[in-house]
């Protein structure tokens, strides 16, 4: 049986983006095969796409990383999921989720909030838990500043930080200060005005920007504590606290997620919801780096 994709065959601009149409994916040992409600589009994607990251190596391949949807078949030994069930999770494969179907491990599966639709629960899994596995080293009390706190990674952080007693500072523009208060965030920077470098020094620092902001923020951090670097620098790579964050499918993580969730304690913010033909569109938006928490695609 077929059905629609999007695939890229060169390195490019979001004009690369096309719908092609192929085989609909099988399940192998501990697989399943997800009909997709709901796909997010993440920083990573467009960086992909460029070629900046060749993590793929070369094209073709399909994008997509989180998914939401409804299990359509399972394979061998998976054991977890029954066709039928809601659920939504992380893959980091060249056969992405922007498609009609999309085959997973089991273990990076979860069942999807039943407090969110499938495009909110898409939102969640690579910036949920980037966010939760960057702070997993905070602790109640501790002081923690997040660069781009608006943004997908960013706002959940913010709530993950709260949530564990934490004081959170954050980085962002002043229209998206209110937004982050009402999340829980104690003390807000405008970096296009602010010098955040003038704060007294934090336990964890959890960057999401990288560039020129890295070095200043590394300073910042207390004797025994950690930067967290999402986005990866060699020059800060052998400086005292420095962790490379690198977000790994989990979805046991994704159901702790998913309480919290459930209970009130978190909620993920989608900017714009655009149907899958509408990929390049998506792809512009996310690469201004200037989203409020996701974008997510519908096929």
């Amino acid at each position: 049986m077929k059905m629609r994709a999007v695939s890229q065959s060169v390195f490019g601009g979001p004009e690369v983006l096309e719908m092609v149409e192929v085989d609909r994916p099988a399940p192998g040992d501990g697989e399943v095969v997800v009909k997709v409600h709901a796909v997010a589009v993440n920083p990573a994607d467009w960086r992909l796409r460029s070629g900046q990251i060749r993590y793929f190596g070369e094209p073709p391949f399909t994008l997509g990383c989180d998914v939401s949807g409804v299990v359509a078949a399972t394979g061998p030994g998976a054991d977890k999921f029954e066709a039928g069930d809601e659920v939504f999770g992380m893959l980091l494969s060249p056969a992405g989720a922007y498609a009609e179907y999309v085959v997973l491990a089991q273990d990076s599966l979860t069942r999807k909030p039943k407090s969110l639709d499938h495009v909110h629960a898409a939102a969640l899994p690579v910036a949920a838990l980037t966010a939760w596995q960057g702070l997993a080293k905070l602790r109640s009390g501790d002081r923690v500043l997040i660069q781009a706190a608006a943004g997908g990674v960013g706002h959940l952080a913010v709530q993950f930080a709260r949530e564990r007693g934490a004081t959170v500072i954050g980085t962002a523009r002043a229209a998206k200060h209110e937004f982050l208060r009402d999340l829980g965030a104690d003390q807000l920077i405008d970096y296009t005005t602010e010098d955040f470098t003038k704060i007294e020094p934090v336990d964890v620092v959890l960057d999401l920007v990288g560039g020129d902001v890295a070095q200043p923020s590394l300073e910042l951090v207390k004797p025994g504590g950690v930067f967290v670097d999402a986005l990866g620098s060699d020059q800060l790579a052998a400086q005292p606290g420095y962790f490379r964050l690198y977000c790994e499918a989990n979805g046991d993580e994704l159901a702790k997620i998913a309480e919290l969730v459930d209970a009130g304690t978190v909620k993920v913010h989608v900017e714009k919801v655009l149907p899958l033909d509408k990929v390049a569109e998506a792809h512009r938006l996310v690469e201004t780096g200037r989203t409020t928490g996701k974008i997510v695609l519908t096929p």
